[in-house]
């Protein structure tokens, strides 16, 4: 159990930026937890870990987590308004607290602008937490327009992406809301070995020509939902990964980016199947792709499957459906990655490229039972109409279909 002795430590080892947290903290008696002053308006059963920090201050942050993480009974660790600079921060479970512990963001935290502070796959990282709210209307500055500079991966196809801004691994029973994520040096952010995760009232913002910033990546996670979100990046506004399953993202505004895509899949030896996406009520503006799905050819077989795409808006994208099995490589050998049972539903819009609908399936394993319904998506140019193109796929078609349905 944290006691006040052990949070003055953080204040005295040698951190001269941090204001002494017991100079914000009194102990409640009943439970020996910690409250923040009465004047700053805390409550008075829940502790609060604050942190008021002028320099780089990483160690810092990582100790008044270990703090909250470590007492017995409900905790919040609280960052105040101000601007806090950090290197690679790795928030560690499980917890002692009942769940869920809450990390309240009102301030910004902006990255160290180095490549070498750097050494995994976050900047910010939740490991093995059971219940973590991640809330507080706070800004997260991954620094990006600094560090973009050495991403390699359009010439290097074996690049190592830079560290994304919220790294989630084995994290469950998680509720994210209201956090402004800028810039990210990679990702903004990555979820993966998690589960159960609600991911809400985000804002996610990079340039449209930023490498590889995706909004979210999820992979080899279950039962995770997004929503209510704005997301504009220079990549896939959110991509599913290898071991998706029970994915729904719904009410999310994408563009500028590269789309919301599935993938991209078989770039690995023995990768996890995706199965069971729901992408519904959403919105792309001005994106490359609309809604993808991506698979490198010359794959060993893995499945994508049962995925629906519901009541979506294209405003002036590029390819707004679109099946790619040749994605990534020139290589002649097809995809083993065997996509089946994919509904499009109520789609429409306009697209900007003549092709509206491209179904490019793997020779081994065409698509099975892929089906189109009211689709109405027009070309924005002059004298052509919207068409479609298809390879490998067995596809049915009700309703309205414009473009008209490919011919087989």
């Amino acid at each position: 159990m944290a006691n006040q002795e052990d949070l003055k430590k953080i204040g005295q080892e040698g951190f001269s930026m941090v204001e002494e947290l017991s100079d914000w903290l009194v102990p409640s008696p009943p439970v020996g937890s910690f409250n923040r002053l009465s004047s700053f308006g805390a409550s008075t059963t829940q502790p609060d870990l604050i942190i008021r920090l002028k320099q780089e201050s990483t160690q810092a942050f990582i100790k008044a987590w270990n703090a909250a993480c470590n007492f017995n009974g409900q905790s919040t660790l609280l960052i105040p308004l101000g601007i806090y600079k950090l290197g690679e921060t790795i928030f560690r479970g499980p917890c002692k607290s009942p769940i869920p512990i809450t990390v309240q963001v009102q301030g910004t935290l902006q990255a160290v602008s180095d490549p070498s502070a750097y050494s995994g796959d976050g900047w910010i990282s939740f490991d093995s937490v059971n219940g973590l709210i991640l809330t507080g209307g706070g800004t997260i500055d991954g620094q990006g327009r600094v560090l973009w500079q050495y991403n390699n991966c359009k010439t290097n196809g074996n690049c190592v992406l830079l560290a994304a801004s919220i790294y989630m691994n084995n994290v469950n029973n998680s509720n994210v809301n209201g956090i402004n994520l800028i810039n990210s040096m990679g990702f903004h952010m990555h979820i993966t070995g998690s589960n159960l995760i609600m991911i809400h009232s985000l804002s996610i913002t990079a340039p449209g020509n930023s490498p590889n910033t995706d909004g979210i990546h999820i992979s080899k996670s279950n039962t995770v939902e997004v929503s209510t979100s704005v997301i504009r990046t220079g990549d896939d506004c959110i991509s599913i990964g290898q071991g998706s399953t029970n994915v729904t993202i719904n009410a999310v505004t994408c563009g500028p980016g590269h789309g919301i895509s599935v993938g991209s899949l078989g770039k690995e030896p023995k990768e996890l199947d995706v199965k069971g996406l729901i992408v519904k009520n959403c919105t792309l503006l001005g994106t490359t792709n609309g809604i993808r799905i991506k698979t490198y050819p010359a794959s060993n077989p893995s499945r994508a499957s049962g995925m629906l795409f519901q009541d979506i808006v294209m405003d002036n994208v590029m390819n707004p459906i679109i099946i790619d099995q040749h994605y990534g490589t020139k290589s002649t050998k097809p995809s083993l990655v065997n996509i089946h049972d994919v509904d499009y539903q109520n789609i429409r819009g306009t697209t900007l490229s003549p092709i509206a609908v491209s179904l490019m399936c793997s020779s081994q394993v065409p698509c099975q039972n892929v089906h189109l319904q009211n689709i109405n998506l027009q070309f924005k140019g002059i004298g052509r109409r919207p068409t479609s193109v298809c390879a490998n796929a067995k596809v049915g078609y009700s309703g309205l279909q414009i473009p008209p349905p490919c011919k087989i």
